[in-house]
């Protein structure tokens, strides 16, 4: 697996794993804990070093099965986790990065994931109530304390990376980024560049889209996440599957699979840009990490670029509620 730099000089895989759809939002949770801990160290063993994760996938649940899973191979991980959710109800509430609500979540997480130190700190979202000056502050005393050793912001906007990396250096942003989700190119992947931030894709298969294996059509069980996206209601999928089509031709001609092109597009893009695609299968795991070695041309590269500009793209990427936090 080749390797890529994020900011602050952090080494992480070209291709990470997200674990979160090990412990929720696709479908019925799998039964099977030991296989859900045997993915994760396959995919150790096949070179992917950065293992995303969070206090609030669960909640709490997918830390448990992640600090399991990297137990005997903490050396060969690094890994990231988030803090940044009011989660006293048991779920997922409102925002709340109040500095002593961040040093809760972190003895939490560290408890869970079984290590001294969390490699990679997210917030999670922007919490408008708090000046992210604070929270870069109490981040930064966390890293100076041995907690952390590197801070993390998920789905900022341009200004709010600015500001909190005056205060503690950000070593990635970390916000949905794909084919059909592009927003990041115009304001937040430029500031990244210019001040040395990487970047880390999520869902950079489009919730599965870009696999080839959500047809136009299909329905999704209660409780899945695909379930309240609009662009996978039966209108829009059917619309966006030209998006896939195209994707899979392009596939076919290089002997790959389209989630392969999807994902060496996005290595494409930039040099400091590590995706974290999700699986629960072993054998997704091993795509994905071939990804890392397909070459696109030049005109390959173009041609995605301008796909959903020429294609069109039907419905938004979250529902109301969570694309309100997004940006901030």
């Amino acid at each position: 697996m080749h390797t890529r730099t994020l900011g602050q000089g952090l080494e992480v895989s070209a291709i990470g794993l997200g674990a979160m759809g090990m412990s929720q939002s696709y479908g019925p949770n799998p039964g099977d804990r030991d296989d859900m801990i045997g993915v994760l160290r396959h995919a150790i063993e096949t070179g992917v070093t950065l293992i995303d994760t969070a206090e609030v996938y669960g909640p709490f649940d997918n830390e448990e099965l992640v600090g399991e899973a990297i137990a005997p191979l903490r050396d060969r991980v690094v890994l990231a986790t988030k803090f940044g959710f009011d989660l006293s109800s048991g779920s997922m509430g409102v925002p709340d990065s109040r500095p002593a609500t961040i040093r809760a979540a972190v003895e939490g997480s560290l408890r869970r994931l079984k290590v001294e130190a969390i490699d990679l700190l997210y917030q999670h979202r922007v919490d408008p109530e708090v000046p992210i000056e604070d929270v870069a502050g109490t981040v930064g005393e966390l890293i100076a304390e041995g907690k952390a050793r590197h801070f993390g912001l998920s789905e900022p906007g341009a200004a709010t990376v600015r500001r909190a990396h005056a205060v503690t250096p950000v070593t990635a942003v970390q916000s949905e980024y794909s084919l059909w989700t592009r927003d990041p190119e115009r304001e937040v992947l430029p500031a990244c560049r210019e001040l040395g931030i990487g970047f880390v894709p999520f869902s950079p298969l489009g919730k599965g889209f870009f696999t080839g294996a959500v047809k136009p059509g299909a329905t999704f069980a209660a409780g899945e996440i695909r379930g309240t996206v609009p662009r996978f209601s039966k209108d829009n999928l059917a619309a966006n599957y030209a998006l896939v089509e195209h994707v899979t031709a392009l596939a076919d001609a290089k002997d790959a699979t389209p989630a392969q092109v999807a994902l060496a597009w996005l290595l494409a893009k930039d040099p400091h840009l590590a995706p974290i695609p999700g699986t629960r299968r072993r054998d997704r795991v091993d795509e994905n990490a071939a990804a890392a070695q397909l070459p696109l041309s030049a005109d390959d590269v173009a041609d995605l670029d301008g796909l959903a500009d020429r294609i069109g793209v039907a419905g938004d990427r979250y529902h109301p509620t969570h694309m309100s936090m997004v940006g901030l």
